[in-house]
C-alpha cells in the first residue's frame, strides 16, 4: 500500500525560477464545456446528444504570508503598466511534502497575474497578514 502524501507547502515557479512558497492554492482545474443538441432517431424518438466543446481553465489563486519579497507585486505591475505581453509567462505550481520533496507538479501556459490582494490589517486581531495573487492562464497540465 503506498504512503499517503501530505503536502505542507506549494511553490510557484515562473520560467523555472522560484517566486515564493504558499500555504494555500485553489483553482487547479480544467473543464470541457458540454454542447447539447437534439436528434431524432429512426423510430421518431427525440434524444439529446452531448459533445465536448471548448476547454476552460480556472484561474489559480495562491495565498501566502506577507514577507519582504516584491516579486509578485513587480509581476502584477507589468500588467498594471499595460505590458501584458511581457507579463505572460509559463509557470508551475509544485506541491512539496514536509521533507521538501516534490509530490506533484502542474504546469501552466501564458499565465499573468489578473488580481493581487494585500492584507487586511486589524491591530486588535492575531491574524497573520497575507497576500493573494490570481493567475489567469491559457492551459494547465499535470507533469
Amino acid at each position: 500500500m503506498p504512503d499517503l502524501a501530505t503536502t505542507s507547502v506549494f511553490i510557484l515557479e515562473i520560467d523555472s525560477v522560484e517566486m515564493g512558497s504558499f500555504r494555500k492554492v485553489s483553482g487547479i482545474e480544467s473543464e470541457t464545456e458540454t454542447i447539447e443538441y437534439k436528434e431524432v432517431t429512426k423510430d421518431g424518438r427525440m434524444i439529446i446528444r452531448k459533445q465536448p466543446g471548448a476547454m476552460k481553465w480556472s484561474d489559480i489563486t495562491l495565498e501566502r504570508r506577507i514577507d519582504s519579497s516584491h516579486s509578485l507585486w513587480e509581476w502584477r505591475k507589468e500588467v498594471i503598466d499595460g505590458d501584458i505581453d511581457k507579463a505572460r509567462r509559463h509557470g508551475s505550481i509544485v506541491a512539496k511534502n514536509s521533507k521538501m520533496e516534490e509530490v506533484a507538479r502542474w504546469n501552466f501556459t501564458d499565465g499573468w497575474p489578473s488580481k493581487w490582494t494585500g492584507a487586511d490589517f486589524d491591530a486588535g486581531a492575531n491574524d497573520v497578514a497575507t497576500e493573494k495573487v490570481v493567475i489567469t492562464h491559457e492551459g494547465l497540465v499535470r507533469a
